[in-house]
């Protein structure tokens, strides 16, 4: 075997591998065998036409599968005695047969080269975050909210109030449409944007009153159109008494009193903060090394982390896009982030190489013994044997290294802290 490796960029190569006869006819003659004893040929019986036959009819079928099949074979070869260092899959460029030799070309990827910059000297500020009765309150209207009564009030509409009217959209002249009437709309002031033109007009307004509401459109040149709203109704969440006994009941006897379910909620207000302080932190540590490392980004890494995006995205309204989305348009946007994600995963590997950061059998069965403790429901035996191959153990490995990665940044940089209020970090 010869081969010859072409830099193309910073991040791609292309392997040229040339196979003698010898190398690759075993796995040829297999081929042709098996499309004689498969192709029927007019005139012979089925696994006797001879080979010359065979091969002008199903050669370049027998000649594509010999060559994907000695690529995947020598790539492999090749990557694991360490002369490449691919990040992803090869794809076969071009293949030839000729003067009994195979030559193939593949393309890949690689982890771009670069001297890493010193980050010793980086300095950066952590939000100590303080939790207050205000924070802990708000989370105790919301249970109470899931527990309230919607009743009547004969009061002027407040921020929080669910507005009953009659809505008619109205003419050129100011008249109601005919059909254009939509009976006990519900309007949720609390729900709708600050700016929308519907809540605006209903706040302070009582049952019986009518209204005129100008709803802009955006297009341009867009006439706007004019609604007229009657209130027949004002509803109001009437909230319960946070008791000992409501507690027990929405809790399932989880607390036993008002000041357990307070104390638990501060808790995991607390908790909840303290790890949004620590992703902010790191997010920090990893712009500015991105920023003093500005290195080339695979697109393989691109494409794999847009697609993440995209997914998440899907997830948050339903699973699709509308069918009138511009999704293409879409992906453009999300590019810029998902170049930051790529350029972070490259800047992490180099970390990892240089500090000699590696994953260990015991790291692994100490993270999984770690969810178990956490999380007592879990299957501990499955979860056990189920983190040795798979997916799970490639997903496991990688949460292993990222922490020590972010252990080691976080040892090496200065960490000043910063006492904040949770209103200044929007959740």
């Amino acid at each position: 075997m010869q081969k010859n490796i072409k830099n193309v960029s910073e991040t791609e190569q292309v392997l040229e591998i040339i196979l003698s006869a010898e190398e690759f006819g075993t796995e040829y003659n297999k081929e042709l065998e098996e499309a004689k004893r498969s192709v029927q040929i007019k005139g012979f019986r089925k696994g006797h036409a001879p080979a010359s036959l065979i091969k002008k009819l199903a050669g370049p079928s027998i000649e594509t599968t010999v060559a994907e099949k000695m690529a995947s074979k020598y790539f492999g070869e090749i990557a694991d005695s360490g002369a490449i260092k691919p990040i992803n899959r090869a794809e076969i460029i071009s293949f030839s047969f000729e003067d009994d030799q195979l030559i193939l070309k593949l393309a890949y990827e690689i982890q771009p080269e670069f001297e890493l910059s010193d980050f010793s000297e980086y300095s950066f500020t952590k939000a100590l975050y303080t939790i207050t009765d205000e924070d802990v309150e708000r989370e105790i209207q919301q249970i109470l909210k899931a527990q309230a009564t919607l009743i009547s009030v004969d009061e002027a509409a407040s921020t929080t109030d669910t507005v009953i009217g009659d809505v008619w959209k109205l003419n050129d002249v100011g008249e109601p449409k005919e059909d254009s009437i939509t009976e006990n709309h519900h309007f949720s002031l609390e729900y709708l944007p600050e700016e929308n033109p519907f809540r605006m007009a209903l706040l302070g307004k009582k049952r019986g009153e009518s209204i005129d509401v100008e709803n802009k459109k955006e297009e341009a040149n867009a006439e706007p159109s004019i609604f007229r709203v009657i209130v027949r109704e004002i509803k109001r969440l009437e909230l319960p008494e946070l008791t000992d006994d409501l507690v027990k009941e929405v809790t399932e006897q989880q607390f036993e009193s008002a000041a357990d379910l307070r104390s638990d909620i501060r808790n995991q207000i607390e908790a909840n903060f303290i790890k949004l302080a620590e992703e902010d932190l790191l997010e920090l540590i990893s712009e500015k090394l991105i920023e003093a490392n500005p290195v080339s980004a695979p697109e393989s890494m691109v494409g794999s982390f847009t697609q993440m995006l995209v997914d998440n995205a899907k997830r948050q309204i339903g699973g699709a896009f509308p069918s009138s989305f511009d999704e293409k348009d879409f992906l453009e946007t999300l590019r810029p982030n998902a170049v930051k994600h790529a350029q972070w995963m490259v800047i992490s590997r180099k970390i990892a190489e240089t500090e000699n950061i590696t994953v260990s059998e015991d790291d692994l069965k100490a993270y999984v013994e770690k969810e178990i403790s956490e999380n007592p429901s879990l299957d501990k035996e499955r979860l056990l044997e189920s983190y040795k191959t798979g997916e799970i153990r490639d997903f496991i490995a990688e949460s292993v290294i990222k922490k020590k990665i972010y252990d080691l940044l976080k040892s090496k940089v200065t960490i000043t802290e910063e006492e904040r209020l949770t209103s200044t970090r929007e959740v």
